[in-house]
């Protein structure tokens, strides 16, 4: 496993780790060094030698760094020197690199090419609006118009039928960072769509989603039977990797009752709201959820709870359950 050390001045490393595992849960092998205002040099050398201590011998070590020749950067160059075959230094550190170095261990053993991967990734989380700002020189392709017809990835149209459902997902929050990146990436979906009604008559909240897609992959929004349709006839999704996503378990039902092939659901998180009772940190349930989960179990359909990939998964029976006689208690 590629050994992952975050370096910076003062305390940015350690910040940057706590926000990456907010989004792609915990990791091993990954350390942060920080250089304070009252050190030296040789403290610096001194905290990453330790870090790297903390691998196997054997392990690749990937140096994340915040800024080109400063002393984080020269110190960690040091010790690079000495493995350079194998070892690798990115400088300009940002959020988007380091999931994307995240998800990278999960299919790259070697810790240069993760280097080369992540660069892009890095740079492409530098954006701006008002979008006209944007450097014209920077060559970036325009973005697709949302309601472009879909391609995979060698630009042709699926096949009528194909969609692969890699994942369909309740979460009250629809996309963000840790849909956009961790399960995009575990996925390998190439294509979020978010199946709502609601949503899809807000042109504020589909523009958001649009626009909170990781890089190189598309978002869409429709209506539920606009996605049965699909289901049925997929003239425009076929071939794709799709990652179903539904604010609520009741859109979901209506989904599948229509006839959207899912077998499974994965349950990340649903908001807390007057009547409803909160049995654990992120999940909360009126009578009406409690037994629309009941429906889609009696259907087949089975339960992933997790947040994040990494997460072990919850028992959702006894979550029901616990939700169940919290809510008898209030009556």
């Amino acid at each position: 496993m590629v050994g992952i050390i975050l370096a910076s001045h003062g305390q940015f490393a350690a910040g940057i780790k706590q926000s990456g595992q907010m989004i792609f849960g915990e990791q091993e092998k990954v350390e942060a060094v920080t250089f304070m205002p009252n050190e030296g040099p040789a403290d610096l050398k001194a905290h990453l030698e330790e870090a790297i201590s903390k691998f196997d011998p054997d392990d690749e070590v990937l140096f994340l760094i915040d800024l080109w020749g400063g002393s984080p950067f020269n110190q960690a160059n040091g010790l690079y020197e000495a493995h350079k075959d194998k070892w690798a230094i990115v400088t300009g550190l940002n959020l988007p690199m380091l999931v994307e170095a995240y998800g990278s261990r999960l299919t790259m053993n070697s810790a240069q090419e993760i280097a080369a991967h992540i660069v892009e990734a890095g740079r492409d989380g530098v954006k701006i609006k008002p979008e006209d700002l944007e450097p014209k020189s920077t060559g970036n392709a325009a973005a697709p118009a949302a309601d472009a017809a879909p391609t995979t990835t060698n630009g042709q149209v699926g096949a009528p039928g194909s969609m692969q459902y890699v994942l369909a997902r309740i979460d009250s929050r629809l996309l963000h960072g840790q849909v956009a990146t961790t399960w995009t990436k575990t996925s390998g979906a190439n294509r979020i769509i978010v199946v709502s009604d609601a949503v899809a008559h807000d042109e504020l909240r589909k523009k958001l989603i649009m626009e909170a897609a990781p890089v190189g992959v598309h978002a869409h929004v429709v209506p539920i039977d606009q996605m049965i349709k699909l289901a049925k006839d997929d003239q425009h999704f076929g071939g794709q990797k799709a990652l179903l996503l539904f604010e609520n378990p009741e859109d979901a039902l209506k989904a599948i009752e229509g006839g959207v092939p899912l077998k499974e659901l994965n349950i990340g998180s649903m908001a807390h709201s007057v009547g409803k009772v909160q049995p654990n940190k992120v999940l909360a349930f009126n009578q009406e959820d409690i037994d629309t989960f009941k429906k889609l179990k009696d259907m087949g359909v089975k339960f992933d709870v997790r947040k994040v990939p990494g997460d072990n998964a919850d028992n959702m029976d006894n979550i029901l359950k616990k939700a169940q006689s919290m809510l008898d208690q209030q009556k």
